[in-house]
């Protein structure tokens, strides 16, 4: 009996030490609990608090109040700004789309001062700010320089002009009419009224051709004639046909030659000059009258022939 009853005292003792140990606990954050509920309803920490923003506020708010009047003021400045610059290059007659990209270039520009003169205001220290932009710009420019790429060949193309938005152009692989030119690409409408996006680096990179960009342009044919026929005849039958269109210029005079002794052909070259609007329609409707009018004449056009001889072996 002694025995079990030291065992109950050895085991009842710990149990009763982490009672009162928990209840010194609970205690201890009671009173703490008393504490921050007595600070909490002191009029002093108020007291603190309210002059800790009163001395801000005496200190920051006049800054802030000019960092917004400048912010407000300075934008609006930099859209009348950019309006006035907008209308001013449309007046000197520069191209609609450089004027616009301009423009835009003239208001962020300013609304840039306008944010760095804002927060030097407001005591943030601007040359740690436009470092920290510095590093973003230059992630962002890693991130996306196919996209940059496509930008500054925007700008160059808006900048030199190499065409303009209805010209005929072959640019990137494509050919037909520009319809809109922008920053990161250029609108090209084919022949066959297809719109084509090419990216503007993508024209940049290649040799740019603009069909229409004179306003005269000379058409090229080449026309054989066999061996057998006149070419005086031949000659003159062109120079006929080409003096009765009216459409054709007398200045630059058209030039007929007699351009190549081929292998089965006498080469004619015809090369009149015509308005560069008017081009394609001279062109297939002379191809279509020296046809005509040789075939009336007489005057052959050789075309690539292939003799074939088949032999017959006599059988036993």
């Amino acid at each position: 009996m002694k025995t079990n009853h030291l065992k109950k005292s050895i085991v009842a003792l710990p149990a009763a030490t982490l009672f009162s140990s928990a209840m010194a606990h609970a205690a201890e954050q009671t009173s703490v609990g008393i504490a921050k509920a007595q600070e909490a309803l002191n009029p002093d920490t108020y007291l603190h608090y309210l002059q800790f923003a009163e001395d801000w506020s005496i200190a920051h708010g006049p800054g802030i109040i000019i960092a917004i009047v400048i912010l407000v003021i300075g934008r609006w400045l930099a859209m009348w700004l950019a309006a006035i610059g907008r209308k001013a290059l449309m007046k000197g007659g520069v191209d609609e789309t450089l004027s616009r990209f301009l423009s835009k270039l003239i208001y962020y520009g300013l609304l840039t001062a306008v944010v760095i003169a804002a927060a030097d205001q407001m005591g943030i220290k601007t040359t740690s700010f436009i470092a920290i932009l510095g590093a973003a710009g230059l992630a962002i420019g890693l991130a996306l320089k196919d996209s940059l790429s496509n930008f500054a060949s925007g700008v160059m193309l808006i900048l030199f002009q190499p065409f303009r938005v209805g010209d005929v152009v072959t640019a990137g692989g494509v050919t037909g009419k520009v319809q809109q030119i922008d920053i990161f690409s250029t609108i090209i409408l084919t022949p066959d009224n297809q719109k084509i996006i090419v990216p503007n680096s993508g024209i940049t990179s290649e040799v740019i051709t603009n069909i229409n960009a004179e306003a005269t342009r000379r058409i090229d044919l080449v026309v054989g004639i066999g061996y057998d026929d006149d070419i005086r005849l031949a000659k003159s039958t062109l120079e006929a046909l080409v003096q009765a269109d009216e459409r054709i210029l007398n200045d630059p005079a058209p030039a007929i030659a007699v351009a190549e002794l081929g292998a089965s052909s006498v080469d004619l070259i015809v090369r009149p000059w015509v308005k560069t609007a008017e081009y394609w329609d001279v062109r297939l409707d002379l191809t279509e009258k020296i046809k005509l009018t040789f075939d009336e004449k007489e005057i052959s056009f050789p075309y690539p022939q292939q003799d074939v001889h088949m032999y017959q072996q006599a059988t036993d």
